[in-house]
């Protein structure tokens, strides 16, 4: 048994429960084996970090509806073509006549804009990682004189999704692993509310198995000893201020603003949604108001996943109606979502 996992052993002090917040981290936490060496009683669920998981079903059904228009192309990330809407997907309008392109970076929908002459409307997700670089293409287009180019947002923001699953109580949570590439960027300061409102420990967290060993080990010594603080075990690649210049581009272009969270609801402050000077990219303008409320699909437990509550194995279509070939909810689309993960490393087995 390596070192690291001897300490853990040694330093445990009793039932304690983890969230990883990241999706990245819940990968890298099944890649390498990490549950099968943690003490007894020590358990990790995982969180609200996967931005394909977390966008709610209106947000598609509306991407859906603007990929139906004619003379818009509509661009995203590829992992958003499969996630299930109310009644259907981008998936599945492509394959209707709709024009959706898949793109590695909104600075792809910018060119795509330029090289067609049409309306290219970007539909944004993403945390505080993808935001600073899809603000700076705004710029650019601005910059450029870009007439035909607009963005759909769905940027959401890590830390008042944490605020807000401490607040519910609904899951005892312990300590946090905060996400290493969000706090590349926001640095560690921002988390700071957790152990100073919740008296909870926090470790910023690299995705190596060893990262997240000592990660684990960290969390346990401080719960230990009743002092929680932030710490940043990531520190080779996350400052304490994070990446100023990032942020400052982040927010000369983007204002926070209360948005839903697939599960969870509204979250105050969570979102972002361009500054008025930036209006014109709006895609806004382009959204029909008539659109019905969403509904998620019956039996699907993807809310519940992403707030900690239950274990993918716990949702009765898990493997059966839901896999990663015909997907019944965002969880099971992504390469980070939760649900993906435990049916690619953990299969049907219930203890997960």
């Amino acid at each position: 048994m390596p070192a690291i996992v001897k300490e853990l052993h040694r330093e445990f002090a009793g039932p304690t429960r983890f969230m990883e917040v990241c999706g990245t981290h819940t990968m890298a936490v099944f890649r390498h084996g990490i549950r099968s060496m943690l003490p007894p009683g020590l358990e990790l669920v995982s969180g609200p970090g996967c931005p394909v998981c977390v966008t709610p079903a209106g947000k598609i059904d509306e991407a859906i509806a603007l990929a139906g228009k004619k003379g818009i192309i509509l661009a995203t990330f590829g992992d958003m073509l499969r996630v299930p809407g109310t009644r259907s997907s981008l998936e599945k309008q492509r394959a209707e006549g709709a024009d959706v392109r898949v793109v590695y970076s909104c600075a792809d929908a910018l060119k795509l804009a330029d090289e067609t002459g049409k309306k290219v409307v970007f539909f944004a997700i993403g945390f505080e990682t993808t935001s600073p670089t899809i603000a700076q293409t705004i710029l650019d287009a601005r910059r450029t004189g870009k007439k035909n180019f607009f963005v759909y947002t769905a940027l959401k923001l890590i830390p008042p999704a944490m605020r807000a699953l401490l607040e519910s109580g609904e899951v005892k949570i312990d300590g946090f692993m905060c996400p290493g590439h969000v706090s590349a960027v926001i640095g560690t300061k921002p988390y700071g509310f957790i152990p100073r409102d919740y008296r909870i420990p926090c470790v910023v967290a690299g995705f190596e198995a060893y990262d997240i060993l000592e990660s684990l080990l960290m969390l346990v010594r401080m719960k230990k000893s009743g002092k929680p603080e932030v710490a940043n075990q990531y520190c080779r690649w996350v400052r304490t201020d994070g990446n100023q210049r990032a942020v400052e581009i982040l927010n000369s272009v983007f204002e926070t603003s209360d948005a839903e969270w697939r599960g969870i609801g509204v979250i105050p402050s969570s979102g972002l949604n361009l500054r008025k000077e930036f209006l014109e990219f709006s895609a806004e303008r382009f959204v029909d108001s008539g659109i019905s409320a969403p509904e998620e699909k019956s039996g699907c437990r993807c809310g519940a996943v992403l707030r900690g509550a239950v274990k993918p194995t716990d949702c009765p279509l898990f493997g059966k109606k839901c896999t990663p070939d015909n997907p019944a909810g965002a969880c099971m689309v992504s390469s980070e979502g939760t649900c993906a993960a435990y049916f690619r490393y953990a299969g049907k087995k219930k203890n997960g």
